[in-house]
């Protein structure tokens, strides 16, 4: 008999916290963004919740003129090698530029830092979202939306062919023979595409889990088949439970298409939670957040959403439905959560700052950790999500409310861990090793 689904639960680690205005809370951490050990803490916290791993997102540019929030700050690989030390089973995922990096480079800084934490490596594989972030690489601006998916397909392909050019046991350390590597057991790749060649063998042996796990988090028509084809976990964007139901079995039905089985693909829409030990004190949470929200800032952000230039707009009225999303150039997934908050809560364009303040218009779950719990369970049960990747509003408080509340409360549900099935991020998330 086929064992119960179990939750996955990620924390997706941004700065202070998610909440755009996070950081000018007299109680953040925002002069600590440059200190490893702020993350350090971070992921220990994670990993005593169980939760199957810490991700962090990536950007290649930052806008000087931009004051009023937090922006980049450590490269991930390098934070995430030094939180390897700091950790023992959280998994450990960073995103990478298909469009920017090459497939050898990050094939072997991944490999490395899978034996670094003993196996508990994964690869968010992004094509990118700027023009600034392009001209930081040697080019104009990015290409084209159908181009930069079949650079990452190609990307994909090698970085595979590249983790597999090492057999296990290449390594036979045979002093009395002479012999360090088993030169049988090392292959070349010899690819020769349109967007790479790379001849391969990769420099670093065998990954102790085989490959790090391959996540994806693509919204567009393009980006839903490569995830479908790839993907071994999806990070995606759900405003509500309908949306989520809809994008799941949209999904899982292209990885069926594709010959996979759609049970083996984790879906984790992401979470923005205020818990509080009652209703009142969660939505004092964020009202204590939402206090310090930068108007100005934040209509800078949904100009970027939606293309769109709300500077002259009435902030109490309501927000017109924006154009068909085939007109917008920019990231489909945001544009299409914008979309849907305006098409069903007719908001004004304040109460829209307000939805976007924290997850930018990812699921927020606001109340006691059973109600909460309650909400989680429901998306689960009905096949809406495999669980889900945390937005926390700021960090480390709101991560130590879920971790201390909520996933006691998930635990004696039966929905999720209490301890670790195994030592890799495969373990955690049910793949085979490969």
């Amino acid at each position: 008999m086929a064992a119960p689904r179990s939750l996955h639960l990620n924390a997706f680690l941004y700065g202070v916290g998610h909440h755009s205005s996070a950081w000018r809370h007299p109680d953040s951490a925002a002069e600590r963004l440059g200190d490893i050990a702020w993350f350090e803490d971070l992921a220990r916290t994670a990993e005593r919740g169980c939760l199957d791993a810490v991700f962090f997102a990536d950007g290649h540019s930052v806008d000087p003129k931009y004051t009023a929030g937090t922006t980049w700050f450590l490269e991930p690989i390098t934070a995430l090698s030094a939180m390897a030390r700091a950790t023992t089973r959280i998994g450990l995922v960073t995103t990478v530029s298909a469009s920017f990096f090459t497939p050898f480079h990050a094939a072997r800084m991944l490999a490395s830092l899978d034996h670094i934490s003993g196996g508990r490596v994964g690869a968010n594989i992004v094509t990118s979202m700027f023009d600034e972030e392009a001209r930081n690489h040697g080019f104009d601006a990015l290409p084209p939306h159908a181009e930069r998916y079949a650079r990452a397909e190609e990307f994909i392909e090698v970085l595979c062919a590249l983790w597999d050019s090492w057999d296990d046991g290449a390594l036979i350390v045979d002093r009395e023979g002479g012999r360090y590597l088993d030169a049988e057991t090392i292959r070349p790749i010899d690819h020769r595409g349109k967007h790479f060649r790379v001849d391969g063998p990769l420099t670093v042996p065998r990954c102790p889990q085989g490959r790090p796990v391959l996540f994806q988090a693509g919204a567009s028509e393009t980006g839903r088949d490569l995830a479908a084809r790839h993907a071994e976990a999806v990070y995606s964007v759900a405003w509500d439970m309908s949306a989520a139901l809809d994008y799941a079995t949209d999904l899982r039905a292209r990885i069926s298409s594709a010959g996979r089985d759609p049970g083996s693909v984790a879906i984790l829409p992401g979470l923005v939670t205020y818990v509080g030990r009652t209703e009142e004190e969660a939505w004092a949470k964020k009202a204590d957040l939402d206090a310090f929200l930068d108007v100005d800032a934040a209509l800078t952000q949904l100009g970027v959403f939606t293309g769109q230039d709300y500077t002259g707009h009435d902030l109490d009225a309501p927000v017109a439905d924006l154009p068909p999303i085939e007109e917008f150039t920019g990231p489909q997934g945001r544009y299409a959560t914008v979309q849907r908050i305006i098409e069903t809560r007719r908001p004004t364009l304040r109460e829209l700052l307000g939805y976007l303040a924290a997850g930018g218009g990812h699921a927020t779950m606001i109340g006691t950790p059973e109600s909460v719990a309650d909400s989680i369970e429901e998306w689960f049960t009905s096949g809406a999500c495999d669980g889900f990747n945390l937005m926390c509003p700021a960090y480390p408080d709101s991560l130590d409310d879920f971790v201390d509340l909520v996933v006691p409360e998930l635990q004696r549900r039966g929905l999720f861990r209490t301890e670790y099935p195994g030592t890799t991020l495969r373990d955690s998330l049910g793949l085979k090793r490969v």
